[in-house]
């Protein structure tokens, strides 16, 4: 895919990790104009949600906001939350291609998370659901604020963490969501609100 200077940046990819999966970071993939721009864009037309978990019996909510898209039949499940995605945005519906093109893999949905501030997080886990596949591959753009991104393997406990920053891209693929957990901690002091777009393939 040829890049257009005026919407995407120029840096080199730097490898994360290449061992049990791999994960590459493309910092400032969106030019930091473009990147300002979505974000402004998705935080006030997406359909934010609320999501609840079950735990101990009573809902909890989930600390973020979270809204999903993708083509029909693409549901998704996590920890007892079911989604039934909304129909693409033109905006998310370019980011695809785009992304499609760069990867050479095909994406049917995104979940969007909102981090409203430094308490909105999310704990360890993988994406390791039945709907992925095996070895699924994830492209996750960060947009807004910079916030702590950690991986850490399941076997060693070896930990890498990473600032994303507006813009950043992160690939993830291979055997990385079996063998590596992923987290962003809650930060204590202020922080602006930020969007992430994990887009994937879900398998029927």
């Amino acid at each position: 895919m040829s890049q257009q200077p005026d919407l995407f940046a120029s840096k080199q990819p730097q490898t994360l990790i290449s061992e049990d999966g791999s994960a590459i970071l493309y910092p400032g993939w969106l030019t930091p104009e473009r990147a300002t721009l979505l974000f402004a864009e998705l935080d006030t037309s997406l359909a934010w949600e609320q999501t609840h978990l079950q735990m101990y019996g009573k809902p909890v909510p989930i600390p973020r906001l979270n809204a999903w898209y993708g083509d029909a039949g693409s549901r998704y499940s996590y920890s007892g939350a079911h989604f039934t995605p909304q129909p693409w945005t033109a905006a998310l519906q370019n980011l695809r291609d785009e992304l499609e093109s760069m990867v050479d893999t095909r994406f049917n949905s995104v979940l969007a998370n909102c981090y409203r501030d430094g308490r909105d997080s999310v704990a360890w886990h993988s994406d390791n659901e039945r709907e992925l596949g095996a070895t699924p591959t994830i492209a996750s753009l960060s947009l807004g604020a910079g916030r702590d991104f950690v991986l850490r393997h399941k076997q060693s406990q070896r930990q890498v963490r990473v600032t994303l920053q507006n813009g950043d891209l992160l690939i993830m693929a291979g055997r990385l969501q079996r063998c590596w957990q992923h987290q962003l901690p809650k930060v204590s002091g202020a922080v602006g609100r930020r969007i992430n777009l994990t887009f994937r393939r879900v398998w029927k």
